[in-house]
């Protein structure tokens, strides 16, 4: 019998009702990790932002350190964030800003977050989501793909990323930043972000790039027991607020945190 091909990098999965879908792992409990992790996508391996010195990029090295000196304590968090390249993600001319602190335009009217958000809310999920036994999170749902960079450090956290995206561009741009990474657990999909993603639930979490008046109940129903969903939503002032919502048997609980500006979530696929 001939040896079926090896999937393309990054997954893709096909939404639509005559296609196949591509790369579907065998589905495992959101709460238990992979066999084995990610390898990093640099040299920057040690878990604590003093050890980045070491980092052949040193801009990145530094953003590590003051995300460090901001208050992000996770380890884990922290090595994620200097092992990927920022600068990957960015077009060419904003490659000097890639390791500041900013939100860099990727497009379409949409962003790459600043680093210190993304590590923000990577640590809230860390602190709340379902964690496999060598401590990383299980499967991953990431709304709002971009450019990319937030499914490729969740990556490095968690043993399966689903990302959707629902700009055809932007999706199409993100595959083609991490076709090189040959990333096998990061699986990019075009699709209605505010849908989820019901084929790869129950997750142990999910993350959200963009905000809109409420979180979609379509989330909280594809969240595992015990997982957590971090996410900005609108406030009664007409501004955003960083959310954590936690799921257990006994209910859903809401905590409200600091303001934040991300893009509109909408839905639809354009």
């Amino acid at each position: 019998m001939a040896t079926p091909p090896r999937p393309g990098f990054p997954a893709r999965i096909d939404l639509g009702t005559g296609g196949k879908s591509a790369v579907r792992p065998p589905a495992r409990p959101a709460g238990v990790a992979g066999t084995s992790a990610n390898p990093p996508l640099t040299s920057a391996t040690a878990p604590q932002a003093a050890s980045m010195a070491r980092d052949p990029i040193p801009a990145r090295a530094r953003m590590v350190q003051l995300l460090a000196a901001e208050g992000i304590r996770d380890p884990q968090v922290l090595r994620a964030m200097g092992a990927v390249d920022r600068h990957h993600f960015v077009d060419g001319a904003l490659v000097p800003q890639a390791y500041e602190d900013t939100a860099l335009p990727i497009g379409l009217g949409q962003t790459i977050s600043k680093p210190s958000v993304v590590a923000r809310m990577l640590e809230l999920l860390m602190q709340g989501a379902v964690r496999g036994p060598d401590g990383r999170l299980g499967r991953v749902l990431d709304i709002g793909t971009g450019c990319g960079y937030q499914a490729v450090v969740l990556a490095q956290l968690a043993s399966e990323v689903y990302s959707i995206e629902r700009l055809r561009d932007l999706h199409d741009k993100a595959r083609a930043n991490l076709r090189p990474l040959r990333l096998a657990t990061v699986h990019l999909i075009l699709g209605d972000g505010m849908a989820g993603f019901a084929r790869g639930a129950p997750y142990a979490g999910i993350v959200a790039a963009a905000g809109g008046e409420a979180v979609p109940e379509a989330w909280i129903d594809q969240l595992a027991w015990g997982g957590r969903i971090v996410a900005p939503v609108a406030t009664a002032a007409g501004q955003q607020a960083l959310i954590v919502i936690d799921k257990s048997r006994q209910g859903v609980q809401q905590t409200v945190l600091e303001a934040v500006n991300f893009v509109p979530l909408k839905s639809g696929i354009a």
